[in-house]
């Protein structure tokens, strides 16, 4: 508060408490432009946007009706191939492969909406290919698209008119020869006289947004101000963007620029909001197309296929393991790793060689390296089975300069240290739990204001030192559970003592490298249904190393959540992927607290591989099988190499 005093805001801020956040609402303002981010379209586009536009945007029948009228204008045949530029939610393009035009994709830049878009798409059971990418650089070869649609005013968002000409020619680049362009945007012109400064409207009987306008100081874009505010709850965001106002011939100069040609204008169209009230930059807007002229670019000679040669780095058999209970890899290890080699054998072009003797590993790893493409790095046992040498592995290939799959030394280094993240967690506002650190030896003398509690190894995977007897309700049991750790485990390194957490036992997978290539699994619950309700609500070492335990039956299911509960959970997840230099596919382990919050646990790095694990479990929700998963693992980190 007191930075924005400094800046010349004079006025009240009043600081509205809402959904356990601190939400910062500005007073009047006299400049609305100084408060627009230069990169705004980054961070607007979520469930809230979904809201207020929700009568446009969200309404079936103004969609239908707008493709009818696309469609006849483009003359679009089921053949063509079409990009819907800037898909937000994706409602034209599924409304288009509703109608049997198969081969439309979607490309937006906001994380949200993309997600949104392959919800939808899966409810209504159709197949849609949907992207995250930025429309200034499209992820496509030349000459890819007889179509490329700009819709629902989609166009004008960026800093400069270059931006804007960077997605023009974009698009001119991707388009094939005779391909056609359409966009739908503001009637700049029309905006200018017309524009509400002032307007405010009920959304639903709960949530009403005000809203606030006026031009830029060169008055070539309008600024809007949305508050959006919940009856009960009171304020919720308040916000501010700016849209370009493009002039007809301002259009036609900018496509002109890009390379397009034979430009037309097709009147404005005004959608038929139900809600009757304020449309803002949706009120009118220009429907223009244009055609690309130009030779099909020089293609590129493709060399002939062959196979890649991959070495695959697993625990060593020979050697104790003494996260296992019997320290040694029993018929169950044998049978997994078996199991991933019958997989592997299933996808063509890869020559896979097993490398799992550590004591001959570099040998082995100096005299292969000239055949090898790379390594699937799969050993999260350790280098010689010890888990704090995890990194080990990776940091062996990086001197030996051989490419690998998963992520790299740093962050495993990151991950296995719990408070560690939980520090970057919270600097990047990730939601955790209450947690104190207590360093070996030390003496307990504050214990935690919040029990139940659960305590937990700081450094470690696999649930090693987690048991029912880690939840802890008082001081005692705490003190307790901390000798066992120290005692049973041999563990001799800090502890956590963490608040444990009621609700939800989540999970999340992502598989790819953001932004551009990655896909998010469901998010899958741990069923604690069939546990006896004595015992703690707690997945740890019993259920996945002694047979003998109450916990050893625990299954996953699909987690049902609220909305903003898997938006929350998604972000957050993707912010410390790239935050922690994640690569290729990582676990997150997540849990609600008895208000239904999300709270962070733990971030899992190179997480378990085995074909009965959670990622697997998350991939089939997904439709994606135990095949098609480690597929996607190879083909997210080749991408990521070759694009070094």
């Amino acid at each position: 508060m007191t930075s924005k005093l400094e800046n010349g805001i004079s006025k009240t801020q009043a600081v509205i408490k809402n959904e356990n956040k601190e939400q910062v609402c500005i007073g009047p303002v006299n400049d609305l432009e100084q408060f627009v981010k230069t990169d705004w379209w980054k961070h607007i586009f979520n469930a809230y946007y979904l809201k207020t536009d929700g009568d446009v945007v969200e309404d079936q029948k103004i969609t239908a009706t707008e493709i009818d009228y696309f469609i006849k204008l483009l003359d679009l045949k089921p053949e063509h191939r079409i990009l819907d530029l800037c898909c937000g939610q994706g409602r034209h393009t599924i409304e288009l492969v509703k109608r049997e035009y198969g081969k439309v994709e979607g490309l937006d830049r906001s994380r949200y909406l993309i997600q949104k878009a392959r919800s939808n798409a899966k409810k209504s059971s159709l197949y849609c290919k949907f992207k995250e990418g930025d429309a200034r650089k499209l992820p496509y070869p030349p000459d890819q698209f007889d179509n490329l649609i700009i819709l629902g005013n989609s166009f004008g968002y960026f800093e400069t008119v270059n931006d804007d000409l960077r997605v023009l020619k974009e698009s001119f680049r991707v388009l094939k020869p005779w391909g056609k362009i359409l966009i739908d945007l503001s009637d700049g012109e029309y905006l200018k006289n017309n524009f509400q400064p002032r307007s405010w409207e009920w959304i639903n009987k709960e949530y009403f947004v005000c809203r606030e306008r006026s031009l830029s100081l060169d008055e070539q874009r309008l600024i809007s101000r949305e508050v959006i505010t919940h009856v009960n709850k009171g304020v919720l965001v308040d916000q501010f963007y700016a849209e370009r106002l493009y002039t007809k011939d301002q259009i036609m100069q900018i496509l002109t620029k890009a390379g397009f040609s034979d430009i037309i204008f097709h009147g404005t169209i005004t959608p038929d909001s139900q809600r009757n009230q304020d449309l803002g930059m949706m009120e009118r807007r220009i429907i223009v197309t244009a055609l690309v002229k130009k030779e099909w670019s020089t293609p590129k000679i493709k060399a002939k296929a062959i196979e890649k040669k991959v070495a695959v780095i697993f625990g060593d058999p020979s050697k104790p393991d003494h996260l296992k209970p019997s320290t040694i890899f029993d018929d169950d290890d044998f049978y997994t790793i078996d199991q991933l080699k019958a997989a592997l054998k299933e996808i063509e072009g890869y020559n896979f060689v097993y490398f799992n003797s550590h004591d001959s590993l570099i040998q082995d790893l100096q005299k292969a390296k000239a055949q090898l493409d790379y390594v699937l790095n799969l050993c999260d046992e350790g280098y010689y089975n010890n888990p704090r040498y995890e990194l080990h592995i990776p940091a062996l290939l990086e001197i030996l300069k051989i490419p690998y799959t998963g992520s790299g030394p740093q962050c495993l280094a990151f991950c296995y240290d719990k408070s560690l993240v939980r520090g970057i967690a919270k600097e990047l506002d990730v939601p955790i739990a209450e947690a104190i650190y207590i360093k070996p030896g030390e003496k307990i003398i504050d214990l935690p204001l919040y029990f139940p509690a659960i305590v937990k190894p700081n450094f470690g995977d696999s649930s090693f030192g987690i048991t029912q007897k880690s939840v802890v309700n008082n001081g005692e049991e705490l003190l307790n559970a901390i000798s066992q750790i120290r005692d049973q485990f041999g563990y001799d390194k800090p502890v956590l003592v963490e608040q444990f957490l009621t609700g939800k036992d989540l999970t999340i997978g992502i598989i790819g490298n953001p932004p551009d290539n990655y896909i998010v699994l469901p998010i899958i619950e741990e069923d604690y249904s069939a546990l006896p309700p004595d015992l703690p609500k707690v997945c740890g070492y019993e259920a996945k190393w002694m047979p003998d335990s109450p916990y050893w039956n625990l299954k996953s299911k699909p987690a049902e959540l609220p909305e903003n509960v898997v938006q929350t959970i998604e972000i957050c997840s993707l912010k410390l992927f790239e935050r922690l230099e994640c690569r290729d596919y990582v676990r997150f382990d997540w849990r609600l607290d008895n208000e239904g919050n999300p709270k962070l646990l733990e971030v899992n790095p190179n997480p378990g591989w085995c074909w009965d694990g959670h990622l697997s479990k998350m991939a089939k929700l997904a439709e994606i099988d135990y095949v098609d998963m480690l597929r996607n693992i190879l083909k997210a980190a080749e991408l990521r190499i070759s694009s070094r």
